[in-house]
């Protein structure tokens, strides 16, 4: 602080301004500093280098869906079954992961239309846990599912995550056949399953339903994978190629359709929607 500030604040006529403490903030990439509101109004992709932000479920809903969307309802399920304890309670831990989110588990799935096109979009949130893939994940999931089938639509999951959701045991890992079985049967339906892969999507998803769509968009740089690079580096015991399991060398292996820019992925599934939508007999 400096001494004319100092003067300042102790004078009793002048006026003191509070500044507020999210007025900036600091993109992890480039490490410059953003002002909130341009970053925000930006979509959470940092002006000066294009790192995309991770973001929320609600947010990520009002940027893909039109106005006047439906939140489908949470499903109820067993919560901490296994008792599972390590340095905290599972049951802390989800408390703690609900009192900052406006929702009670990682994923949120929602009925609306994207640009006039009728779909069901699921988002997992990876500030809930790391998104982790438990019990209400894989309901959600299969929920949403349910929707498409039953409304005829599209599904468009929306995936971030850390895995499955250890806590759970074999019950996490469950979810990954039920959810596999719900794309096949989406598959069987006619109806189109699009995967947005987001910064991070590894574990337990990547190697279920975020790899088992019709099409796959990955967010510019996102991190894709099963294993981390340490650990497949440990395994193979060799060194990985440079942006290994990101989006663009997955794209360039082809392993994803298309690296998309968050400002263009509503376009781009309205375009997709447009095109593997079921047309109505004449």
């Amino acid at each position: 602080m400096s001494w004319l500030t100092k003067v300042r604040n102790r004078l009793p006529f002048v006026s003191k301004r509070d500044t507020p403490d999210n007025l900036w903030i600091k993109c992890p990439h480039c490490q410059e500093m953003v002002f909130a509101k341009d970053y925000e109004a930006n979509l959470s992709v940092c002006p000066k280098c294009g790192h995309h932000g991770r973001i929320g479920a609600d947010t990520r809903l009002a940027q893909v869906l039109d106005e006047g969307f439906t939140l489908l309802p949470d499903p109820v399920v067993t919560e901490d079954p296994l008792k599972f304890r390590d340095a905290k309670k599972y049951s802390d831990r989800i408390k703690q992961a609900r009192a900052k989110s406006a929702h009670p588990d990682a994923f949120t799935a929602a009925t609306g239309t994207i640009d006039g096109h009728k779909a069901v979009v699921g988002v997992q949130d990876f500030s809930f846990m790391a998104g982790s893939m438990g019990m209400a994940v894989g309901d959600a999931f299969c929920n949403a599912a349910e929707a498409a089938l039953k409304a005829k639509c599209a599904y468009i999951a929306i995936t971030a995550a850390g895995g499955a959701r250890m806590q759970e045991g074999i019950l996490s890992l469950m979810q990954m056949p039920r959810t596999t079985v719900m794309t096949h049967r989406l598959k069987e339906a006619g109806l189109p399953f699009i995967v947005v892969l987001t910064d991070p999507t590894t574990g337990g998803v990547t190697a279920s339903y975020a790899m088992l769509g019709d099409v796959h968009i990955a967010e510019p740089d996102a991190l894709i994978g099963f294993a981390g690079q340490r650990v497949i580096q440990e395994t193979i015991r060799e060194q990985l190629p440079e942006g290994f399991q990101r989006a663009e060398y997955l794209h360039k292996h082809g392993m994803v359709d298309m690296v998309v820019n968050r400002h263009d992925l509503k376009q781009t599934l309205a375009t997709l929607l447009d095109y593997l939508a079921p047309r109505k007999a004449a």
